[in-house]
């Protein structure tokens, strides 16, 4: 027999002899009223865990992570305000039913079960996910979306509550968290072991250290075991009860009245602290994993039925009818009822609309607009006190790094939402000083040093972004990215597609990254691989190639992610920063003036050099600046061709693309990213099928970037750019 129906046969026959398994007695200060609607959300878990389970083995359910075992994280989310944001765990349904009960009880109407079932079903009616996944989550609860995440929330949690301090100096627009908001994040004693996991406490300890505010309460739900693994006994306590700057609750997650009581003692010290907590649960896990899981196999079954006989709904009818709330008698018919309701429910549940096609699948990934209250731009004022002696200088030609640096100064003057995030981007200014004297200019809250962890940056950025404010994170190095990519795949891009737009992060990623720095740095700052980046649903990739595009390109990026609610990755070439001349040395014909305030560069235009028809040359980044220099050299040899910039990696610009090599007798592709993987290979298959014009390309080989004098020996040179230009036109050298 399925351990499901052990379980609830074992209920209904202890209830009603009210054979209880020994515990404490009902202590604290639990109101009745409240004891009997956590039981009820534990009854509802229970009821449509064994529900999920039954709509699966109809075909008619997909989904069967369940929450049985867990329900103390009822009395959690009764200890708690239903305006505390709260990032869960999967196993965490208890928490969302009574926080929609604690929501009905104000006013404002929810239909928990029936929306639970929705998302077991897959329906399209699913008011948060909209049939795309099973997720927790609810706009109207406060609760982010999130699915079978294994920590990836952990880090977000950590910006959401830095954000509450800060919304209070400079309150956002959007501001979603109230002045006396807190924080929580749950998870399991397995993710705990994770390093997001790791490097998210810690960064939240490393925050409240230096007596920054960080209003955050961890919750580490402890069921012992991570699928089939055991935590070994007393590894959480061990590891968390004595971190410097947290402070660690415990309680027994199968006594409602003591995790009532030691929740509320959590959140009060966090709420006056505003300080972070642990608090560590002890609960069990029953059912197994999922429903495929026979726990069976990997447990002894005497372990197995040792975990159901200390059933916590079996402690909590026990606690009831002990501090005189309710009789076992009245337990178990709510139980029964209960279960009753629920299979009603699920059989009109399964049977509503499910997504059908790509489009109704995709709908979501792009997140909806954003009303604004209008900018008049930054004042003449604001300008001079901020940028003092620097305005006098805008009208001369200057680099790539100062003119960003004056670009992100203005978008902060004119947006007092934006907070930039990073390593050494404050004190320092950058590593390349793309971000000196600015947080002398806006101050170390909103120009915020960051501890050593890009998942830290990233995860910080995203929980800002879900209070109102537009982040602009720095990761020092591409090759740095790859630590916490699955920050921006698994959580900023999915976040409206599992939302149906209710939730969104928009936020700029600043990355310095490509090749070309001479004699410095090797791979790990010369990364010229994009393939994990360009495949994110939704993600807008903008890569700009001298100062004064740069600028604009940033300027539109921030429109994008402000107004649209995109979410943008703005990748620096680092060769460039400093690149002064074109052709000859002191030529200048790389710097560029500073462009007017009001100057964007639209999203998916590409921008062209030069008018020739003989050769059209695609490329981008560092990409340009070469074909530029061979331009000039092909113009020599009788090759008249034009340096289009795509500017925008992804999605391509197709249409102003292929509108501007249209009249071309040939295009040649330059890719300084990899053979295989790299931009390339999407444009050879783009020119391929909307095409008639002989194209080719010529790339970066499929290798890593040395240090020394072979700094550039894999990517292409100018020189290749004439030869490959020569060979694909037919002319000769």
């Amino acid at each position: 027999m399925d351990r499901a129906h052990i379980v609830h046969d074992n209920f209904l026959r202890r209830c009603a002899q009210a054979d209880f398994p020994a515990g404490n007695p009902p202590a604290g200060t639990l109101d009745p009223a409240m004891a009997v609607s956590i039981y009820r959300s534990g009854c509802v878990t229970r009821a449509l865990d064994r529900a999920s389970r039954a709509m699966q083995a109809q075909g008619q359910g997909f989904y069967t992570i369940g929450s049985s075992g867990h329900e103390a994280m009822a009395a959690v989310a009764a200890a708690l305000r239903p305006t505390d944001m709260a990032f869960l765990h999967y196993r965490d349904a208890a928490f969302q039913i009574q926080r929609a009960e604690q929501v009905s009880a104000a006013g404002m109407g929810q239909t928990i079960t029936w929306d639970m079932l929705l998302s077991f079903a897959c329906s399209s009616d699913d008011p948060i996910s909209g049939g795309r996944h099973k997720v927790l989550g609810s706009r109207a609860l406060s609760i982010p979306p999130q699915t079978s995440t294994i920590a990836s929330h952990l880090p977000k949690a950590v910006g959401a509550a830095y954000s509450v301090g800060l919304a209070k100096r400079h309150p956002p627009q959007h501001r979603h968290l109230p002045d006396d908001a807190i924080v929580i994040c749950s998870f399991g004693d397995a993710s705990a072991n994770h390093s997001t996991a790791q490097g998210a406490i810690n960064s939240s300890a490393w925050t409240a250290y230096q007596t920054v505010p960080m209003p955050l309460l961890w919750v580490c739900e402890d069921n012992g075991i991570g699928i089939s693994t055991r935590t070994p006994t007393g590894w959480i306590a061990a590891n968390f009860s004595a971190r410097p700057g947290i402070r660690y609750f415990y309680c027994d997650g199968l006594d409602m009245y003591e995790t009532f009581r030691v929740a509320a003692q959590a959140a009060d010290y966090v709420r006056k602290r505003r300080k972070p907590a642990f608090l560590h649960i002890r609960t069990i896990r029953l059912y197994g994993h999922a429903g495929a899981d026979v726990p069976t196999t990997y447990m002894a079954k005497s372990d197995v039925e040792a975990e159901e006989a200390d059933d916590p709904l079996l402690h909590s009818a026990r606690l009831l009818g002990e501090a005189g709330v309710l009789p076992h008698n009245a337990a178990l018919d709510i139980y029964i009822s209960t279960a009753a309701r629920v299979d009603r429910i699920a059989q009109e549940a399964a049977n509503r609309p499910r997504l059908q096609t790509a489009e109704q699948v995709m709908a979501s990934i792009i997140p909806p607009r954003r009303e604004h209250a209008p900018s008049g731009g930054p004042t003449g004022d604001a300008r001079a006190a901020a940028f003092g002696s620097d305005l006098k200088q805008m009208d001369q030609p200057q680099i790539m790094s100062r003119l960003i640096n004056w670009a992100l100064t203005d978008l902060m003057l004119e947006h007092g939402e934006i907070a930039l995030m990073g390593e050494d981007i404050g004190r320092k200014g950058g590593v390349y000083g793309v971000t000196q004297k600015l947080a002398a200019r806006f101050g170390r809250a909103r120009v915020i040093d960051t501890l050593l962890d890009e998942q830290s940056i990233l995860g910080l950025g995203l929980g800002m972004a879900q209070n109102g404010f537009l982040p602009i994170p720095e990761i020092q190095f591409l090759a740095y990215y790859h630590n916490a990519e699955d920050q921006i795949r698994g959580e900023g891009a999915t976040l409206p597609f599992f939302s149906s737009g209710q939730y969104t992060n928009p936020m700029v990623v600043r990355i310095a990254g490509l090749g070309y720095q001479k004699g410095f740095g090797g791979h790990f700052h010369n990364d010229n691989s994009l393939a994990a980046i360009r495949d994110v649903p939704g993600l807008i990739l903008a890569c700009p190639s001298n100062g004064a595009d740069a600028v604009r390109m940033l300027r539109e990026a921030v429109r994008l992610a402000r107004e649209e609610q995109r979410l943008v990755i703005f990748l620096e070439p680092i060769a460039l920063y400093p690149m002064r001349d074109l052709h000859d040395a002191g030529d200048g014909g790389w710097m560029h003036t500073y462009p007017a305030v009001s100057d964007r560069m639209s999203f998916g235009q590409v921008r062209v050099h030069g008018a020739g028809r003989d050769l059209a040359i695609v490329t981008f980044g560092n990409g340009t600046f070469l074909s530029m220099k061979a331009q000039k050299r092909l113009a020599e040899k009788g090759i008249d061709a034009r340096v289009i910039d795509l500017g925008w990696l992804s999605p391509l610009p197709e249409a102003s693309l292929l509108e501007a090599v249209g009249e071309c007798g040939n295009i040649l592709i330059v890719d300084e990213t990899r053979r295989t993987g790299g931009l390339a290979e999407a444009l050879m298959a783009l020119f391929t099928e909307q095409t008639d014009i002989p194209h080719g390309r010529l790339t970066a080989e499929d290798s890593f970037v040395a240090t020394g004098p072979a700094y550039a020996a894999t990517m292409p040179s100018a020189e290749g750019i004439v030869d490959a230009a020569l060979a694909l036109t037919g002319a000769r050298a």
